[in-house]
């Protein structure tokens, strides 16, 4: 006879270590999961050195089987997605839950009906899942894409996990799209064309960001983020902390030429971040930078040579969203960080995203540079 599950909510520092290792454990056969830095997955879930906390509060949970932790859940809610309007995703009742990884489906089931249980308990009407944990870190479920491993900032999972969340009755109410292209061709003879008019054009500068002025570059891409995604759905307004966090997680990676700044007489209006995949750094540290992880790391960053690049953000100001120049200005940056991403990192791949699945004007972009879908994440929903 079987040993009977039991789920308990997560309590001291030894519990959240071994909240993040079950992880390890449990896709130690999973050739194309990318073990995180232990570090940084800890970091996650800590109150105090995440200021997600600032504006969202969480119960962590693990499942348990004769004595063996078998997986692990957060459930949580994002205060700031609250007062969001309902047509982008948000608004009263909705609260969350991600991190998930099971052994199986007993687990499972009894992992998410737990995390439900909690956001009942805290007066949420539907959960919306997986998010891990904020909108602009893991969101949804990988449903397309498990034969290679994801690209940095980008979640990995079970394929098994999609049947066992659909058969609790959570539905799909988005998917989020990667985009895959070879970097060593040049784009279609239009995009050239595109971009050579762009370049005769007096008005239009683009340009590299500064590292030197690297908190003032940090608040001009923040301004145009938050007014180029607000109406999207599912955003959420990126707090000053959060900002800064990210910004010095996010230093040692960035390089000038891979972060773009367009601008339109003097103004910025656009910009196109792009970092090299750190998956591949760290793959080969076994989550670890201790003893010798971190010096590797150090040297790998100071001289880079990546096989695949990732654009994570971009975004134009809402005044030009639908316009040939937003398209144009789009087309220079993705070209200009493309010849920098192969002479300088020797890269031969890009990924695009995620990109919403309704957002035909980016959709629009991926697909004539002769890119291609190839992952797909989908956050579900169900009424508590």
């Amino acid at each position: 006879m079987a040993a009977p599950l039991s789920v308990r909510p997560v309590g001291d520092k030894h519990d959240r270590k071994t909240f993040v290792d079950v992880a390890y454990r449990l896709n130690a056969n999973d050739p194309n999961w990318v073990r995180p830095l232990r570090m940084e997955a800890l970091e996650l879930i800590m109150p105090g050195k995440n200021p997600f906390y600032e504006h969202a509060e969480q119960q962590l949970y693990l499942a348990e089987r004769g004595g063996k932790i078998v997986g692990r859940i957060s459930a949580h809610i994002d205060h700031l997605l609250l007062g969001m309007p309902p047509e982008q995703g948000g608004g009263k009742g909705i609260g969350n839950w991600g991190l998930l990884e099971a052994a199986d489906a007993e687990a499972a089931t009894s992992l998410i009906q737990t995390a439900e249980d909690w956001l009942r308990s805290k007066g949420m009407t539907s959960a919306m899942a997986p998010i891990s944990c904020s909108i602009w870190e893991e969101p949804g479920l990988l449903v397309q894409g498990h034969d290679h491993p994801p690209t940095v900032m980008m979640g990995h999972a079970n394929p098994a996990y999609q049947g066992w969340i659909e058969a609790l009755g959570y539905r799909g109410i988005k998917d989020l799209l990667t985009y895959d292209l070879d970097i060593t061709q040049e784009f279609p003879p239009l995009v050239q064309r595109i971009v050579a008019s762009g370049e005769r054009n007096p008005r239009i500068r683009v340009r590299q960001v500064d590292k030197s002025r690297f908190d003032e570059e940090a608040a001009l891409i923040l301004s145009i983020l938050n007014d180029a995604w607000s109406d999207n759905w599912g955003f959420v307004p990126i707090t000053a902390s959060e900002i800064a966090y990210t910004g010095k997680k996010l230093k040692p990676i960035v390089f000038e030429d891979l972060i773009r700044v367009a601008e339109v007489e003097g103004e910025p209006v656009a910009f196109m971040m792009t970092l090299p995949d750190l998956n591949e750094l760290t793959r080969d540290l076994n989550g670890s930078l201790f003893p010798f992880g971190f010096a590797k790391l150090l040297w790998r960053l100071r001289h880079p040579k990546v096989r695949t690049m990732r654009v994570p953000l971009m975004g134009v100001v809402k005044k030009l969203q639908g316009t040939r120049l937003a398209s144009q200005l789009a087309f220079m940056m993705i070209e200009y960080i493309r010849r920098a991403s192969v002479e300088n990192y020797g890269s031969t791949r890009g990924e695009i995203g995620w990109i919403l699945e309704d957002n035909q004007g980016m959709r629009s972009i991926a697909e004539t540079i002769e890119s291609k879908v190839n992952k797909v994440y989908r956050i579900y929903s169900k009424p508590l």
